[in-house]
């Protein structure tokens, strides 16, 4: 990559001052590659250091009038700019989270087609709703063994919504507490 002149550089920082997107797109044009390149050396992820990029070019339009060329090169301080967005990345509680966990890909898990039915006997449910009270047994039984809905549950025992939803809930927490 090539600096642009001082005076092309001058004109591309004034334009963006004056909020010319296609000036954005030069500057995307001329520097990308060279950015690119030294947020990869920080984050050392190459789906991260394009996050990081598109971020810290961001950054350079909205913060364009913090530039100042006496202190230097228009590349120079975009790649401060761009390197201390990095930095923030690496140490965002995202980024910690996504290192601790590995993608599925990269921890060796694969698609596997979910179960084509649901059979509560399999967890040992028919087992533990003994300890229900016979309403919320009657519910359960109904939800789980018997493939109803909510709606139908409730025309079938002839009680409101509510009560097969309240009764579903509460057989659940015993359900729960029995089986930790």
């Amino acid at each position: 990559m090539a600096l642009l002149p001082a005076p092309a550089e001058h004109e591309l920082v004034q334009r963006l001052l004056a909020r010319d997107e296609r000036a954005l797109g030069q500057l995307y044009e001329q520097y990308a590659r060279n950015l690119f390149t030294v947020i990869l050396r920080v984050v050392q992820d190459e789906a991260m250091a394009q996050d990081v990029l598109q971020e810290g070019l961001l950054k350079v339009w909205l913060s364009i009038g913090s530039y100042e060329a006496t202190r230097g090169r228009l590349f120079t301080w975009m790649v401060r700019v761009c390197c201390n967005q990095a930095i923030d990345a690496l140490r965002s509680p995202r980024h910690r989270f996504h290192r601790r966990n590995p993608s599925l890909e990269a921890a060796g898990a694969y698609y596997s087609p979910a179960p084509t039915a649901f059979y509560p006997e399999h967890i040992g449910v028919r087992e533990l709703i003994v300890h229900l009270k016979p309403r919320q047994r009657e519910v359960m039984d109904l939800l789980y063994f018997g493939g109803c809905t909510q709606a139908e549950t409730a025309e079938r025992l002839a009680i409101p919504l509510a009560t097969v939803k309240t009764r579903a809930r509460a057989a659940l927490a015993v359900l729960a507490r029995t089986a930790s």
